[in-house]
Parts: structure tokens; sequence; C-alpha cells
């Protein structure tokens, strides 16, 4: 078995893969801490629909460049509906949800209308739950993913006690002067980047269970926000690399394999968390 991973480390596309991969996993096991505590844990969904509708649209006036127009219009969706929050007269789930269904009414919709491919059932299913191009990803697109990916986990990392008080109080938070509604929309446009990232890695309906899974996966065993978003990053790390490792030796689907390993590690965690309350 490990000749045979030493064997597909040898070609550039599975090196490419995993870092892309990797890069991914981390930037969301962030994030996702964030999201779950905030009560945001199914915004990644109505994201990756959004992207998802956006995507359509852009295939439909055959874009060159499909990241000039998804990202922008992911990015305007995160910030209006993580700003909003609960002040709207729609409340958070509520719009989450109507987007969520309407990005993906619209966006199947135009595809069926304005159709250029002559397999549309496997670009959809490919959309909607990842697909093999995370194994032809050439050397530029590795570049703008690591770059994007840095930025978040650059920006998570310098913000980190901004972040830590805008998700447990928000009202104490603006109470002592920390400009929350700034560090929400910083929150919106990061979650944005990953689910944009993430479309080809695990697919649209796939993208929430790759931020919330390593979360609550860690919040089983830990407590404090810090211990929870480190244990959250390695265990999002961890099953990406043996997702993607996996998927490569079995030929299984990439994102169904990567999510399969983090309910697996979900439930492991969650005997884990059991066996050290007993012990305690």
């Amino acid at each position: 078995m490990l000749d045979k991973i030493f064997f597909y480390l040898q070609y550039p596309f599975v090196r490419y893969a995993i870092i892309v991969g990797i890069l991914i996993a981390l930037s969301s096991s962030l994030l996702g801490v964030t999201l779950v505590l905030k009560r945001f844990s199914y915004i990644g969904d109505g994201l990756s629909h959004v992207a998802f509708g956006a995507m359509a649209i852009a295939s439909v006036l055959k874009m060159a460049n499909q990241m000039a127009l998804i990202l922008p219009v992911t990015v305007v969706c995160a910030v209006l509906l993580l700003r909003t929050g609960q002040n709207a007269k729609i409340k958070g789930d509520a719009a989450i949800a109507m987007i969520s269904v309407g990005a993906l009414a619209f966006g199947y919709l135009l595809m069926n209308i304005f159709s250029t491919s002559s397999n549309l059932t496997g670009d959809v299913c490919s959309t909607l739950f990842g697909s093999t191009s995370i194994l032809t990803l050439t050397l530029g697109e590795v570049v703008v993913c690591a770059v994007l990916s840095v930025v978040v986990i650059g920006a998570f990392v310098l913000l980190y006690n901004k972040i830590f008080a805008v998700t447990f109080d928000e009202s104490f938070a603006t109470a002592t002067g920390t400009a929350a509604g700034k560090y929400n929309t910083v929150i919106a446009v990061m979650i944005a980047v990953i689910i944009v990232l993430a479309m080809n890695l695990v697919g649209s309906l796939l993208i929430s269970a790759l931020v919330i899974f390593p979360a609550l996966s860690a919040m089983s065993i830990y407590r404090s926000f810090f211990k929870v978003t480190i244990c959250s990053a390695i265990i999002s790390v961890v099953c990406a690399f043996v997702g993607i490792m996996i998927s490569i030796l079995a030929g299984t689907p990439v994102g169904s394999t990567i999510v399969a390993i983090d309910v697996l590690a979900f439930f492991c965690s969650m005997m884990a968390g059991k066996f050290r309350g007993a012990v305690a």
C-alpha cells in the first residue's frame, strides 16, 4: 500500500490535488468553528448554491474566466446574509433557505434552457457532488488556490481575537468598541472565497460537510475556542489527505470520499469525547 502511495505521489497532478485539498480543508475548518458557534452552519450550503447559480450564468455567457463572476456574486450574498443576521425582517435561517433553493433552481433552469453541453446531466452532477477536475489542476490554478487560501488563513490568524469576540458575544464586542459589522464582513468574504474554491473539491451539495464536521468533531473533545480551532484544523487536514489518497487508490469520487472520512472522524471524536468524560 505504501509503495503504491509513493508511486502516485511522483505524479504532479496528485501533488497538486493534495496541496489544494489540504489548503481548502484547513481554511474551511478554521471558519467552520465560527460559523457553528454563530448558528450559521447552513450558510455554506446556501452560498454553494449561489455559486452554482453564478456558475450557470457564467456558462451561459460563455465567460472564459468564470471565477470573475462567481466570486463577487458569492461574496455579496455572504455579506448580506452574515451582516443582516437576526436584524432583518427575514431571519438568517429563512434567508439562507430562500437563497439556497432559489439559486439552485434558477441555475439548473438556465443550464437547461441555454445548454452548451451534450452531457448536461453529467456536468450538473459533477458540479453538485464534486468532479475529478481536482486531479487535473494546472500549476496556475494551484497557485491561485494557494494564494487565496493563504490570504484567508493569514486574515484569520491576524484577526483571531476580534473574530473570537464577535463569535461569542457580538453585542458586548460592539459595546467595547469592536466594529462587529466590519469583522462580520471579513468573515463573510473569507467563507465566500472558501466556498468558491471548494466547489471543485467536494461539489456544491457537500461543501457544508467540509465546514461543519471538523468543527463538531473538535467540539466533542475540547471546550475552549483555541483548542477547538486547532483540533478542527488537524482533523480536517488529515481527513482531506486520507480522502484524496483513498479516492486515487480506490477510484472513488474525491468529494464524497473526503466527506465520508469526515463523518467517520466525527463518530470517532464523539466516542473519544465520551471516553474522556468518563475518565474525568
